[in-house]
Order: C-alpha cells, then sequence, then structure tokens
C-alpha cells in the first residue's frame, strides 16, 4: 500500500483523463493518472480527425493524442499502467486498489471512456481477431485486396468504411436503416467513393467460418427476408467491421455512483452524486461524445476538483 496522499486521481488517460491532467498538473495539485493499458483512448483508433478545432491537416487520433501526452508531460510526472479493480470513494480519502497497488487521493475524476457495442449475434465471439474487428485502423491492411463489410450508419462506421477502401477490394456498409446517421459531409464522400455500396434496412443475424470468417447471415428488417453473403471462393476470407455504438465502462462503480443508462451522472461542473468525485468524458451521460467534449470535460472535473479542495481545506 502507498502511504502518499495525492490531490487527485485521473481514472483514464484518453482525451478526457490527459486534459484533466494538464488541468491538473498545471494548478500545482499533486496528481496521478492511471491508465489501464495506453494513453489515447479510442481516439487512437480513428485515422483522421476533422472535427477537433485546431487540428492539423492529415492528423490521426494517434497523432492528436501524442501531442496532447507530451504537453500532460510538462505538467504532469506521475502516470503509470494499473487494473483498478475496487474503489472505496465515500470517505475524505478516497482509495483505489489496483493489481499493482493500491492509491489513495483527495478526489478521483472518473475518466474511464467507454468499449465498442457488440452486435451480439452467435458467431460474432468466436471470430474477433479471426475476421471480425472494431478498429479499422488496427485490422484494415489485413483484409487488403478483400471484400469487407462495415457494420453500423453513424459518423464512425462510415468514417472507417472510407478509410478501408485504401485497402479492401470493395466496401459493404450494412445499415439497419433506409438512410445513415453520419453528418451529411461524411454521407457525401461515402457516397461518391465507387468502392463503397450499401446494404440497407439490414442486420447480421450470425457470423460463420472455418478457423476464420467466411460467410455471416443477414436479416432485412423491412421484408424479414434472409440471406447468407459468402466469401469469394477464390479469398476464402472477408472482413467486418463493427461500428454501433460503445458502452461505457462504469463496471466499477456500480451500486455507488449514479448512473443512467450505465453512464455516470453528473452536474455541470462534473461532479457525481459522491463529494469528492467527478466524471468526464465518454463514460457521462451526456448529448455528444466526441474529442472535443472530452477535453472540455476534462478540464472543467480537474477545476472543479482544485476548488473541491480548496474548499475542504480552507473553507468557502
Amino acid at each position: 500500500m502507498e502511504d502518499k496522499i495525492y490531490d487527485v486521481i485521473i481514472l483514464g488517460g484518453g482525451p478526457a483523463g490527459l486534459a484533466a491532467g494538464l488541468y491538473a498538473g498545471r494548478a500545482r495539485l499533486d496528481t496521478l493518472m492511471i491508465e489501464k493499458e495506453k494513453e489515447g483512448g479510442l481516439i487512437v483508433q480513428t485515422e483522421e480527425v476533422e472535427n477537433y478545432p485546431g487540428a492539423i491537416e492529415g492528423d490521426t487520433g494517434i497523432s492528436l493524442t501524442q501531442r496532447m501526452v507530451e504537453q500532460v508531460d510538462k505538467f504532469l510526472a506521475n502516470r503509470l499502467i494499473d487494473t483498478i479493480t475496487e474503489v472505496d470513494l465515500e470517505s475524505d480519502i478516497k482509495v483505489l486498489k489496483g493489481q499493482k497497488g493500491e492509491y489513495r487521493a483527495k478526489t478521483v475524476i472518473v475518466a474511464t471512456g467507454a468499449k465498442p457495442k457488440l452486435m451480439g449475434c452467435p458467431g460474432e465471439s468466436d471470430f474477433i481477431g479471426k475476421g471480425v474487428s472494431y478498429c479499422a485502423t488496427c485490422d484494415g491492411a489485413f483484409f487488403e485486396g478483400f471484400d469487407v463489410y462495415v457494420v453500423g450508419g453513424g459518423d464512425s462506421a462510415v468514417e472507417e468504411a472510407i478509410f478501408l477502401t485504401r485497402f479492401a477490394k470493395k466496401v459493404h456498409i450494412i445499415h439497419r436503416r433506409d438512410e445513415l446517421r453520419a453528418a451529411k459531409s461524411i454521407q457525401e464522400k461515402a457516397f461518391a467513393n465507387e468502392k463503397i455500396d450499401f446494404i440497407w434496412n439490414s442486420q447480421v443475424e450470425e457470423v460463420k467460418g472455418t478457423g476464420l470468417v467466411n460467410s455471416m447471415v443477414i436479416k432485412n428488417r423491412k421484408t424479414g427476408e434472409i440471406t447468407e453473403i459468402k466469401a469469394d471462393e477464390n479469398d476464402g476470407i472477408f472482413g467486418i467491421f463493427v461500428f454501433i455504438g460503445y458502452n461505457p465502462i462504469t463496471e466499477l462503480f456500480e451500486g455507488k455512483l449514479d448512473m443512467k443508462d450505465n453512464y455516470l451522472v453528473t452536474n455541470e461542473n462534473m461532479e457525481t452524486n459522491i463529494p469528492g468525485v467527478f466524471a468526464a468524458g465518454d463514460v457521462r451521460d451526456k448529448m455528444l461524445r466526441q474529442v472535443v467534449t472530452a477535453t472540455s470535460d476534462g478540464a472543467i472535473a480537474a477545476v472543479s476538483a482544485e476548488r473541491y479542495i480548496e474548499c475542504k481545506e480552507f473553507g468557502c
């Protein structure tokens, strides 16, 4: 057990956590950032970032977050990798137990983000990494010259479909509705791309294969028609990339923090129902989940944590 008591512990190293770390560090708060895997969060999977103010042309999720990390490191020296397994948030001193150690702080900022939502059909889990993927930039190159199917119709799905045309022979977007939900500017790019076609009003019912994905069953939601799509005989495989939304990573806080549909509920100051505990980024219940709102949340959470500590120590 570490005897040290930090001013702030930030859980998560995505854009929200990094922004919180920047603001906490500049405020000279004794801050620890704990990330389960590596900094960056879901944005590192994005090939092109066009909607973040000040982004450089050609910016990727990786390049943008790398600059964030470098900026944070100027002010925040304490960053480590650990998986937190248990939390005690009720006391004035918050205790977080991890696989590598135990950490204590006056305040906690939860910026654990979200993880890709699964289709939930038979065969999906069996073929993750064997044809089923949730990250185009991670796995797109593996399907060079093959057919690829993208499931979803929002910004992420259509943007990643466009990216996958760099590698795939053809990209087929499967969407539950008869029109896309992506921003119009993104839709225009997709409709103009000759390598993209669309399978409307449809959902994947089953994923099949022998070792690797080579067929899937889809259902037309309007007609009920069932179709089995099989890989080209010369290929023997195709890729399925799923972008149908995300689930917040909040299991650790069940029964402890107020939630709505598993997202953490906060006020405009990022305060949860427990004093001294704040939340920021995709883990929050809010209307828009983008990098720009995540960084805003992180900044507000850090400032709120600073004011909370001042009030506890000097009164308000």
